[in-house]
């Protein structure tokens, strides 16, 4: 996805990540947080970077062919 003023950098959103959705989160000035228009997720960029570090053990294996099942 293109960014478009959204803010300092592309976050996805943690909620909608965990449910297989790549939906970009938007940047509110006045309020300083990141809300998604999809769901009802708003947070801080700490909360945010932090719920998308958890969300990344999913994925973790996923360029790594896996030949031992043992």
């Amino acid at each position: 996805m293109a960014q478009a003023g959204k803010g300092k950098l592309n976050y996805r959103c943690p909620s909608c990540f965990m449910r297989d959705l790549d939906i970009d989160m938007f940047y509110d000035k006045e309020k300083d947080e990141y809300y998604c228009i999809r769901c009802q997720y708003t947070g801080k960029e700490k909360d945010v970077l932090e719920k998308n570090e958890m969300i990344r053990f999913r994925y973790r294996k996923m360029m790594e062919r896996i030949t031992d099942f043992d």
